[in-house]
């Protein structure tokens, strides 16, 4: 009786609770989610620090988290959620990345995460180059699509979406083709 193993004091639960579309079990799900990636170094009581400071490498995250295995943006959801930028996930990391993929999270969230995703060069917009990056992960670098196929689609999208002609995609002009899309919505998320 009352040997119960504590991951989180009540302070941390409720810190993340309240920065994150999770419930204290759905939270303490998440962290069990996590350490099975690595139980060999995620602890299984978590300090403060450790939420920030213990990293699964990229690798695992890819590999051994069964959404993200099959996913061909992976790699760069990694990157994005991760504060080294590397792809390296603390558990604040992938907390944040199950709480923005959750069916909870609002709209404009998801939104704001998606063209983080598809800007691959961060410079907060979306050009040829970055649509041209996201086909050839969409088509996993087959020969499905030639570079002058890609180039015809960048140059589609922009044409369809660019209001202000400057030749890329701001993220109002994102979100406003984005919300357009229904299915985005319903494919945008992760249950956990």
């Amino acid at each position: 009786m009352g040997n119960k193993l504590v991951t989180f004091t009540d302070q941390q639960l409720e810190n993340y609770q309240d920065c994150t579309f999770f419930t204290r079990k759905e939270i303490l799900r998440v962290f069990k989610r996590f350490r099975e990636v690595r139980p060999d170094i995620v602890p299984k009581q978590m300090k403060k620090n450790e939420a920030i400071s213990v990293r699964i490498p990229l690798e695992d995250s890819i590999e051994k988290i069964p959404e993200l295995h099959e996913n061909p943006f992976k790699t760069r959801i990694c990157e994005v959620f991760s504060r080294d930028g590397k792809g390296n996930l603390s558990f604040e990391d992938f907390l944040d990345l199950l709480s923005v993929f959750s069916e909870q999270a609002p709209r404009d969230i998801k939104v704001f995460y998606a063209f983080r995703i598809y800007d691959f060069d961060s410079d907060q917009h979306i050009g040829p180059e970055d649509i041209d990056q996201a086909l050839l992960l969409l088509t996993r670098n087959t020969e499905e699509l030639t570079p002058e196929d890609r180039q015809q689609i960048a140059e589609k999208v922009i044409e369809e979406a660019d209001v202000d002609g400057d030749g890329k995609l701001s993220y109002m002009e994102f979100e406003h083709v984005i919300t357009r899309a229904p299915e985005f919505f319903s494919t945008f998320h992760i249950r956990i």
